[in-house]
């Protein structure tokens, strides 16, 4: 199918994508704009994954305070060169995270750095939830992994909903970003300040 230039800068403008990268996605789509964004998305979480191991040894300490001044996060990011820390680009993404961390005080950046006995206490609680239900053994334990799941999605950073995205976790835009750049990012910690708290 042949894809109008419209159509692909139309795209790019939308995913920051390249515009060669756009054209094949368009073309995969039929032309259909949505489709090629969940193309394009795809490929990003592939090529953010071949990335995953790379050292990050660049990056930024970004500040972020709230307008009431009463909530402030610093949040280290890491990237792989100093070209890319220094980008606009990153240091929208690092302020997209910090207002995540604002709003949703995760409280740990992936499920892999949940402490154990934190989750075999989840997993305590859930369990006597469900300890006078007449259901099966295996539905039971479906039931707490599902329970588990939103666990996570509510206190790890990078499985969160973005504040401000449809459907998006913060490992998809940073994802997105990694697919952009073409390095790996990670956040590398933390810390969120509140009066109050």
């Amino acid at each position: 199918m042949d894809v109008s230039i419209e159509k692909i800068k139309n795209l790019r403008a939308s995913t920051g994508a390249g515009m060669l990268d756009c054209k094949n996605a368009l073309e995969e789509a039929d032309g259909d704009i949505d489709k090629a964004v969940e193309i394009l998305r795809k490929k990003g979480a592939i090529k953010a994954a071949k990335k995953a191991g790379r050292v990050t040894n660049e990056g930024i300490v970004y500040s972020y305070i709230h307008h009431n001044e009463k909530i402030g996060v610093l949040l280290l990011l890491g990237c792989e060169t100093d070209f890319v820390a220094r980008t606009e680009d990153f240091h929208d993404l690092a302020k997209k995270i910090s207002l995540q961390i604002a709003s949703m005080n995760p409280k740990w950046i992936s499920r892999e750095d949940v402490p154990q006995e934190i989750i075999d206490k989840e997993k305590e609680i859930y369990l006597e939830e469900l300890k006078n239900s007449n259901k099966p053994e295996n539905i039971k334990e479906q039931i707490v992994e599902n329970k588990l799941g939103k666990f996570y999605s509510e206190n790890c950073l990078l499985e969160q909903e973005y504040v401000f995205g449809e459907g998006e976790s913060i490992k998809d835009i940073i994802d997105s970003m990694i697919a952009k750049v073409g390095e790996n990012i990670t956040v590398d910690k933390f810390a969120r300040f509140a009066i109050g708290e």
